[in-house]
């Protein structure tokens, strides 16, 4: 499928569909101004899955958008394993560094934030990207795969039938959820849909947010009981209209 925002085409046949669009205000700087922004921590195997292949590159234009105005110089900044003096170091042992990456699959560009205490008690790094308006042009729908936590924010993926993992496509202010009443249940039912009537052809981030979704697959994402983790295929996803 061909994303298309009105008369925007951001498909790139050969790498598929990483053209970014920018909104940018002199005083606030540049964000994407359709893919959604991502935050995951590697606490989950498919979120360390999806780090490993992540390759370490210097800053560039498009990290800039995944930070704040203010923290954009911090970029540059070594980590306190780097140099325990580093303007990001804090008392020679904690940190608060930044680094850069990019997704080689996709070609998303990826911000790593280091939080850790003088003492070492507390050590965290939380990275930031944005999602894929669709899948590239060769690759074909697997499963969709929901990486559930109780606390903090869940993932949700697509695996290919290739075996490579993506976040689900996924335009700004359209975010997924599961197992509560709110509009990320509501998006991600809207998005099975797609999936279904497509025979999982369309895999293309969704843009219309009034379109009519099933009874039956608005009850499945809005359940309680479907609040975990779990992989479905498209005869799983199909048996959600068996209900």
């Amino acid at each position: 499928m061909t994303y298309t925002r009105g008369d925007l085409n951001l498909t790139d046949p050969d790498r598929g569909y990483v053209h970014f669009v920018l909104y940018a205000e002199p005083d606030k700087g540049a964000v994407s101004a359709i893919n959604a922004s991502i935050s995951v921590e590697k606490r989950t195997p498919l979120a360390r899955e999806w780090f490993d292949r992540l390759e370490r590159i210097e800053p560039n234009a498009l990290h800039t958008t995944l930070v704040s105005p203010g923290d954009i110089s911090k970029l540059f900044h070594a980590c306190v394993y780097e140099d325990k003096d580093s303007p990001a170091a804090v008392g020679g042992s904690g940190c608060t560094c930044f680094q850069t990456f990019y997704d080689p699959e996709f070609r998303l560009p990826v911000i790593g934030n280091h939080f850790r205490t003088v003492s070492g008690n507390i050590e965290t790094w939380t990275y930031n990207t944005y999602a894929p308006l669709d899948l590239r042009p060769n690759d074909r729908f697997g499963s969709l795969i929901i990486d559930y936590r109780s606390s903090g924010s869940t993932d949700f993926w697509i695996r290919t039938t290739d075996g490579l993992l993506s976040f689900l496509p996924e335009q700004e202010g359209h975010g997924y959820g599961i197992g509560y009443g709110g509009g990320g249940p509501g998006a991600l039912a809207q998005y099975v849909q797609q999936l279904i009537a497509s025979d999982g052809q369309d895999t293309a981030a969704i843009n219309n947010r009034s379109s009519q979704v099933d009874d039956r697959i608005s009850s499945w994402a809005y359940s309680a009981t479907n609040a975990r983790s779990q992989e479905l295929t498209l005869p799983d996803l199909r048996r959600i209209l068996d209900c």
